[in-house]
């Protein structure tokens, strides 16, 4: 593939490869359940609302994520106008590349396979920890979270491999469950007119509401429960009709996504009194179990069967969104290895269509990354899962960002589409709401990570020292490319 050209329609003649990945696999809803795991939205409630209410703008966490969601939607906008001429499993940094050049397409390849990778080694620590804390207290067998999260890993290898369909199915099922207990409490407080102080609609959603306080830190978690949408553009070449199916799965992950957080978190507040949510959220954190905030209100709405369940659709809530950045990570792998930016021997497909040579690369790299903090005995919430997640999110807000800017770029240049809405004027107002929601990252990183401002450095650091590096393979490989197989 030279820079000029990423054709729409890609295909892998290689001895190593079976074929290409399977084409209309996927329909709008398979799609949606791979984004929506990919919020892990009981884990992104229980872990962010507590924090945006106790240290944020309080009652107004609700609006924080309907002006994040209004930015995704405007990028959205540019996002899909790129797809209807592109498709590919490498997504954004195809888009960049097409828009910005082959070397800055490289650069954001690497901080996109980064991102996918540590997010998915975040997920691990927390659901090792969920998963022992539970087992141990319901069975009495006490493992350590390194060895959930080892045993979870091959599990995910093996299911992966199945084929995308098969994936999708489990997905939408351990998706439909913990979406369907947090939307059931949220639409019967709704009805039932709220908790002791009503609705209290002006408290979360007025201007005054949602400016007071500290914004910026309910914006910025706002911004990180949207991440990995991305997976409607990933899974366009196993869609069926991509150029219809991606752009309504976009629009509709995006909007239930926004819905979905906005709403629940409104309801917990109401459920609480938005005067008393954030004495309630601040308690909770102060106790070490965050989701006693949430899980409480629950619970007291829908019963004691509700306390039970809970923990276990945490449990397989982070499960769904470990498989989701797997399958995530091994087609970006395989797109790079289609590319030549790495070996084509990550273009393997097993008779499933499944890529499973970039798929066994992935769970190394897992693996690399999580045995670290096992061996160095730290805590896999705190260290493993603080850490990576806020590292993935600032590295997805720089590659939203510069994709909003090579959509632009492409479309002045390319001319292929006179709509200036969707080429021009959204991804415009897109970038400029991620640039500010990226200063936001920035400016509250540390609290964002729950470290030290030195580990904050460092790990900010490397979002730009990875970019470069994939910079740099990149001009490394026009020198001397790489021969074919």
């Amino acid at each position: 593939m030279d820079s000029q050209t990423v054709p729409t329609e890609r295909a892998v003649s290689d001895p190593s490869t079976t074929s290409a990945l399977k084409r209309d696999a996927l329909g709008v809803l398979g799609v949606v359940f791979f984004v929506l795991s990919g919020q892990a939205p009981l884990t992104g409630i229980a872990g962010a609302a507590p924090i945006s209410v106790a240290t944020g703008n309080g009652a107004g966490t609700p609006a924080a994520y309907v002006l994040a969601g209004a930015v995704i939607l405007l990028f959205s906008v540019g996002f899909v106008a790129m797809g209807r001429h592109i498709v590919d499993a490498g997504a954004f940094y195809t888009y960049i590349g097409k828009g910005l050049g082959r070397a800055a397409g490289a650069g954001s390849a690497a901080v996109a396979l980064f991102s996918y990778c540590v997010v998915q080694a975040a997920m691990y620590g927390l659901y090792g920890a969920t998963m022992s804390g539970l087992v141990a207290a319901r069975t009495g067998l006490d493992l350590p979270w390194w060895a959930w999260a080892l045993v979870t890993m091959a599990a995910v290898q093996a299911l992966a491999a199945t084929g995308i369909e098969v994936g999708a199915k489990v997905l939408a099922l351990l998706v439909l469950a913990e979406f369907g207990i947090l939307l059931v409490f949220g639409l019967v407080t709704l009805v039932r007119g709220g908790g002791p102080e009503g609705l209290g609609i002006g408290d979360s959603f007025s201007p005054s509401a949602a400016l007071q306080g500290a914004p910026g830190i309910a914006v910025m978690f706002a911004v990180a429960s949207m991440f990995g949408f991305e997976a409607t553009a990933i899974y366009g070449e196993e869609a069926r009709d991509p150029k219809r199916t991606v752009p309504r799965a976009t629009y509709l992950s995006v909007v239930v996504i926004t819905g979905f957080f906005a709403l629940t978190s409104w309801m917990l507040i109401s459920a609480y009194g938005a005067s008393r949510a954030p004495d309630a959220a601040g308690a909770a954190l102060a106790s070490g179990d965050s989701s006693a905030f949430v899980f409480a209100p629950v619970a007291a709405r829908l019963g004691g069967w509700a306390a039970g369940v809970l923990p276990v659709l945490l449990a397989t809530s982070l499960f769904a969104g470990v498989l989701t950045f797997h399958t995530s990570a091994n087609r970006y792998l395989y797109s790079l290895g289609r590319d030549r930016l790495l070996s084509r021997r990550l273009c393997a497909l097993n008779s499933r269509h499944a890529p499973w040579a970039a798929g066994c690369a992935q769970t190394v790299i897992a693996l690399a990354l999580v045995v670290p903090f096992a061996l160095a005995g730290k805590d896999p919430v705190t260290s493993l899962f603080s850490w990576f997640s806020g590292l993935a999110v600032l590295a997805m807000m720089v590659l939203y960002l510069l994709t909003s800017v090579a959509v632009i770029v492409f479309f002045r240049r390319e001319r292929r589409d006179s709509r200036r809405w969707n080429t021009a004027v959204a991804p415009a107002l897109g970038a400029l709401g991620l640039a500010g929601a990226l200063w936001l990252i920035l400016a509250n990183f540390t609290t964002l990570i729950g470290g030290s401002p030195g580990t904050a450095v460092r790990l900010v650091l490397s979002v730009p020292l990875v970019m470069l590096l994939g910079i740099g393979a990149e001009l490394l490989r026009r020198r001397a490319p790489v021969p074919g197989g």
